[in-house]
């Protein structure tokens, strides 16, 4: 998926700077993904419970709710799957937002354990769709002319379904929005700062 022999001083990959748009789409989520696993790295369970200023979010709270939004696009949407345990036992009328608060009540192993399960599960599903539309293993006949323009399974509420690009673009969006999160967040913990 991305370049591990280019890695950078906290082992994160470096997206290639001349590949197509799957390749680079692809580095950037990865790169994000290393990045929130770098923000996290070492800390206990109480750090990745703190709280900084007036905000209630944590760094545990972010690992779990990248871990539930991987699951909702990669498995949900992507591939209209139900959703899995922990996300299919949760009553979300009574707690919406029960996977920031479930950080609170959760172990850090717990947490790591969650978000690194479903961002493998969501990697094979991915690399699933790619497959599937042609832009991994030649299909007979020509192969898809634009992958990335396949669409989800599942459509929105207003019947419109997003495509593969969307989809991966979004990720890229949520992860880069909530590193800068983890960023101040990690500096609040310990005094640990970079990119």
């Amino acid at each position: 998926m991305s370049n591990v022999s280019n890695l950078d001083e906290q082992g994160r990959p470096e997206p290639e700077p001349a590949v197509g748009e799957l390749e680079t789409l692809l580095g950037y989520l990865e790169f994000h993904r290393a990045t929130l696993e770098w923000k996290t790295r070492g800390l206990s369970t109480e750090q990745l419970r703190r709280t900084t200023a007036a905000s209630s979010m944590t760094l545990g709270g972010l690992l779990m709710h990248m871990a539930y939004v991987e699951d909702h696009w990669f498995i949900g949407s992507l591939h209209d799957r139900e959703r899995m345990p922990p996300w299919s036992t949760v009553d979300w009328k009574a707690t919406p937002d029960w996977e920031w608060d479930s950080a609170h009540v959760m172990s850090g192993d717990d947490m790591r354990a969650q978000w690194t399960t479903s961002v493998e599960r969501c990697r094979a599903a991915l690399e699933e769709a790619l497959v599937a539309v042609g832009a991994r293993a030649p299909r007979s006949g020509d192969a898809a002319a634009d992958p990335l323009g396949a669409l989800a399974k599942r459509a929105f509420p207003n019947g419109e379904r997003p495509s593969l690009r969307w989809i991966l673009v979004h990720m890229v969006e949520e992860y880069a929005r909530h590193n800068g999160h983890a960023d101040l967040l990690r500096e609040a913990v310990d005094g640990e700062t970079g990119e």
